[in-house]
């Protein structure tokens, strides 16, 4: 029996883990759970703050104009996809993280500074190292989308599901609920921990990446699929 693949991410992400998957051999489906919007935002002036703290690319493709006026702050990205998209527009990258922003954060020692995070609406509260100071902008909003029947029904068979955000785990799960599908015939593989909390219970198994990348993750499902079809 083939394994199928499912990858629920916002375009233009969706394409390219689509485009990719099939490269590799597999048989894989998809459709986004988020439109992602503009939100209008006032920018602050760069010289009031140390850096930037960026928790997703999103920031970069949906942030407009206003991110020209900050690129001389250096960005706290919260892994390398977001780390890229800073540097396409222009910015310089201090650090990297690998599980979180919080996780980021937590490796960064106490001392005075002033930290502007650029988030999505639907974003979690973070906790500084002592004596920093984080404002935060929302500069862009995620609307949800429904899974499509096709995938509904194809999901019912079982398979491998990939999921690259903690928000897609948790729209997922409700869509899994209201469409009644079982989760038990359906394996997840997710880039962090956060992402595998955020997704909820009744899976047949979890499994995270080894690294927070969509190469990675793919190789994962790779694996989970050879597994599985053993």
């Amino acid at each position: 029996m083939t394994c199928r693949v499912f990858v629920f991410r916002p375009e233009p992400g969706l394409s390219v883990t689509l485009e990719t998957a099939k490269a590799l051999g597999l048989d894989v489906k998809g459709c986004p759970l988020f439109k992602v919007k503009p939100v209008e935002w006032g920018t602050p002036k760069a010289d009031d703050y140390d850096g930037l703290l960026v928790g997703s690319s999103n920031v970069f493709r949906h942030g407009g104009t206003h991110l020209t006026r900050l690129t001389s702050l250096p960005v706290y990205a919260v892994g390398e996809a977001t780390a890229e998209g800073a540097r396409e527009k222009g910015y310089m990258v201090a650090r990297t993280g690998s599980g979180g922003l919080q996780a980021l954060l937590d490796t960064m020692k106490p001392g005075e500074r002033h930290m502007l995070r650029l988030a999505g609406e639907a974003h979690v509260e973070l906790q500084g190292p002592e004596g920093m100071k984080l404002d935060t902008r929302i500069v862009y909003r995620t609307q949800p989308l429904d899974v499509s029947a096709e995938i509904a029904d194809l999901m019912r068979l079982g398979g491998v599901v990939l999921l690259h955000s903690g928000e897609a785990a948790k729209r997922l799960f409700e869509e899994c609920q209201r469409l009644e599908i079982d989760r038990s015939n359906l394996v997840l593989a997710v880039l962090g921990p956060r992402i595998a909390e955020l997704a909820g219970d009744g899976w047949k198994s979890i499994h995270i990446a080894n690294q927070p990348r969509d190469a990675e993750l793919l190789a994962l499902a790779e694996q989970l699929c050879q597994t599985m079809s053993n």
